[in-house]
């Protein structure tokens, strides 16, 4: 007579196998067909939908029918899920796990430029021309600062020329000269240049980088044309350019750092990643130098996603207990717009289709052995030890849901996220009356 305890494990394996068995065909999707992003983000909010649905009436649901109405065991199972996820999320994404995603590289990219855009803010904040001007519109300067690197002994200015630009020196020293005279040096934080962005006169004075110094760039050319859209600034300007800067830092009506906080505050939406920037992210991710370390910390971010799921499904079906078609159809659907998503940004880091491929059938075969594990630790286990992991796993999979999928699927869907999410929730709820 066959063991239960083994039939039932072996069936948890197929169970967990079939559910991530859709990340190998998204691969292969997303690599040959390379469909358009509306369907892939109709698919993710379908799949996050039916996840939902799933998670509440069969996790967390059924965790509650257990302990027959006892909340504290499933409330604290999903809160330590949820901070467990965020936090391994996190130290997997700093070793460039969040190259996985298209959302969590798009995340990572809009952190750096919120980061970029602070300290280059911080900078403007300390030129006395910025500090006296609306810090709200001279934030839409930002996105045309330029940060270049100067090498130990090249001329940054010389005597004569036109000026055209604005020097702000973010890291290094510059030596300041005339006529071959030493005259000053500039650290961080201080400006050469200024006056080239309201008259672009000659310079008067030699500058040089003392070692290799990185530089903030304003161009007068840029300034201009913000000139010319935002009549409020072009007004401060002439005021400024009127009194001839002697008395600019008394017309600053805010000290640099609240300038600099409200500057940060205005136009919220200047920090979000582009098409381009992500391009650049994956084509950069594929060079040699980084190459080495970035493999694994994507496969160790996309086993982190898997995880709660695989010992799920082996959990819920301690016992013998019947499978969840619906959670099954959940994990099947979401995986599937995932690996299409990630397979391409992969493909364009330059893994080779055959390294993809292995890549996701690790996963899925992890999967299977997750579901086999979660079922043989959890056959006989406390009701109130069951429940806790059963919403220890929703929480950490409704924190992947709201940190990833629907991020994602609602900047590449629009409008039909809501209604695909709708119809996902639909179709689990009728697969859960079909047992």
């Amino acid at each position: 007579m066959a063991n239960p305890g083994l039939a039932s494990a072996v069936s948890a394996f197929l169970f967990g196998a079939l559910s991530a068995s859709s990340l190998i065909l998204g691969a292969w999707v997303g690599m040959l067909a390379k469909p358009r992003q509306r369907l892939g983000a109709a698919i993710m909010a379908f799949g996050a939908g039916a996840l939902f649905a799933s998670l509440s009436l069969e996790l967390v649901g059924e965790a509650l029918e257990r302990l027959e109405g006892g909340f504290w065991p499933v409330g604290l199972g999903c809160i330590l899920g949820g901070v467990s996820f965020v936090l391994l999320d996190r130290a997997v994404n700093s070793g460039g796990g969040f190259l996985r995603k298209r959302s969590t590289l798009s995340r990572q990219l809009g952190l750096e430029k919120k980061r970029d855009a602070r300290r280059i803010i911080a900078g403007l904040s300390r030129v006395p021309l910025f500090a006296s001007l609306p810090p709200e519109e001279v934030r839409s300067l930002v996105g045309q600062v330029e940060r270049v690197v100067f090498p130990a002994g090249a001329r940054v200015m010389a005597t004569g020329e036109a000026g055209r630009e604005l020097f702000i020196v973010e890291d290094g020293r510059l030596d300041v000269s005339r006529d071959g005279v030493h005259v000053a040096w500039l650290g961080t934080g201080q400006v050469a240049g200024e006056m080239a962005l309201l008259s672009g006169e000659t310079r008067i004075a030699d500058v040089r980088a003392v070692g290799q110094s990185t530089l903030l760039v304003v161009r007068k050319a840029d300034f201009d044309r913000l000139l010319a859209v935002y009549p409020r600034l072009k007004e401060a300007v002439e005021r400024l350019a009127a009194d001839r800067m002697a008395s600019l830092k008394g017309t600053a009506g805010l000290d640099p750092a609240e300038w600099a906080k409200r500057a940060e505050r205005s136009a919220p939406g200047a920090d979000r990643a582009t098409e381009l920037d992500l391009e650049h992210a994956w084509s950069e991710a594929g060079t040699p130098a980084a190459r080495h370390g970035a493999p694994m910390a994507i496969w160790l971010g996309i086993l982190i996603d898997g995880i709660p799921e695989s010992a799920v499904i082996g959990a819920s079906m301690a016992g013998g207990a019947k499978v969840s078609l619906a959670l099954i159809l959940g994990l099947f659907i979401a995986n599937f717009p995932e690996a299409m998503s990630s397979a391409i940004g992969m493909r364009k880091m330059g893994m080779s289709p055959l390294r993809v491929s292995l890549l996701w059938l690790s996963i899925v075969l992890l999967t299977a052995v997750g579901a086999a594990a979660g079922n043989f630790l959890f056959t006989g286990a406390p009701v109130e030890l069951l429940a806790l992991f059963e919403s220890l796993a929703a929480g950490a999979m409704l924190a992947m849901l709201a940190e990833t999928m629907m991020p994602e699927a609602y900047e590449q869907g629009g409008s039909i996220t809501g209604m695909s999410t709708i119809l996902g929730f639909l179709a689990a709820l009728f697969m859960g009356t079909l047992r």
